[in-house]
Order: structure tokens, then C-alpha cells, then sequence
């Protein structure tokens, strides 16, 4: 706290000219104040434990001549799911002969939305083990819908499931459908 000393007049008549003194400022408040910060921030910065998200990457081969197997995935245990803009997704089980915009089906991402379409399309695979989940983001597609997708391959516990670029035909058919 700030002190100023001020002398009481000796009750002489006339001018009586009193001494300034330099204000002292007691800065011990401030010190402790210091410290209860510092270890206030310490202590919450403990908590906070970074989010990290868990992607299932294939192994890197020690040998550089060995090549995985390229896996033949029929439509049948696979389904194709497009992240749009504006929190819209689509899905479909075509090739590109049969995608057109009927059969490019629309949905959302709550539980009875993109949810039971999975465990629909999981139910009705030929061999279940592989079946596979091609997740294909648009270049309008928000991060958090990305996000969601893979949280629902936790949900949905797919294990099998593939991030690739739209191919054009589904891109030009995905365009139409949106009405761009």
C-alpha cells in the first residue's frame, strides 16, 4: 500500500514549509499475488490433457520390394460415404454406371442417420469381415464433419474403412445433387 507521511502543523503562525517525501509503496501484496497466480496456473495446466485422435494406419514394410496385396472390395461389402458442405453426407453402393441422383442417397450424422446406414450396409455385406467403409471428403467439407465420420467408425467399430479423394463421376453426380 502506498504510505504518505504527512506532518501536523506546530502550530506556528506564518508559512510553514513541510518536507515532501517520497510516496513508499509496499509491494509485498503484489508478490504473494504473484505466487498465488503462478501456482494457480500450474495447477490447472495439469489437467489439461491434449485430445489425440487414434487412426488405424497400415504398417510401413521393412522390405521395399514387398507390396501389401491389392484387395479386390465388391460393392456389395463396401459402401462409399461423401462429406459435403453444409453438414450434409452422402452415401451410396454404386459403380459408376449405376450412380446417378436417385441412387446418391442423402442422410445425417445423428444416430438414425449415418449410424443405422452402416450397420444397414455392414448387415447386408456378402462377407462381413471385409466389409469396408471409403470415407471421400469434398473440398467444401468442414473438419468436424471429417471428425464425426471417424468417431462413427469407433461407434459403428469398423475397422475396415478407407480415406481417399471423390473420383469425378461421384464428384459431377454429388454436384447435381446439391445444386451447384
Amino acid at each position: 500500500m502506498a504510505e504518505v507521511q504527512v506532518k501536523d502543523s506546530s502550530g506556528k503562525g506564518g508559512k510553514v514549509r513541510s518536507k515532501k517525501q517520497v510516496p513508499h509503496v509496499d509491494l509485498t501484496p503484489m508478490v504473494d499475488l504473484a505466487f498465488l497466480l503462478i501456482t494457480f496456473f500450474m495447477l490447472v495446466t495439469t489437467f489439461n490433457k491434449p485430445n489425440v485422435m487414434d487412426l488405424g494406419l497400415p504398417a510401413k514394410p521393412k522390405d521395399k520390394t514387398q507390396q501389401p496385396q491389392d484387395i479386390d472390395i465388391k460393392l456389395q461389402n463396401s459402401i462409399s460415404i461423401i462429406i459435403g458442405k453444409d453438414n450434409r453426407i452422402f452415401y451410396h453402393q454404386q459403380d459408376q454406371a449405376g450412380l446417378n441422383d436417385q441412387t446418391l442417397l442423402e442422410t445425417n450424422f445423428d444416430r438414425e442417420g449415418i449410424t443405422k446406414v452402416i450397420e444397414q450396409a455392414k448387415a447386408s455385406a456378402i462377407d462381413k469381415n471385409i466389409f469396408t467403409v471409403i470415407i471421400k471428403p469434398t473440398d467444401d467439407a468442414v473438419y468436424k464433419n471429417f471428425v464425426d465420420m471417424l468417431d462413427e467408425m469407433a461407434i459403428t467399430k469398423n475397422e475396415r474403412y478407407g480415406v481417399t479423394d471423390i473420383k469425378p463421376w461421384e464428384e459431377a453426380i454429388y454436384k447435381k445433387k446439391v445444386g451447384q
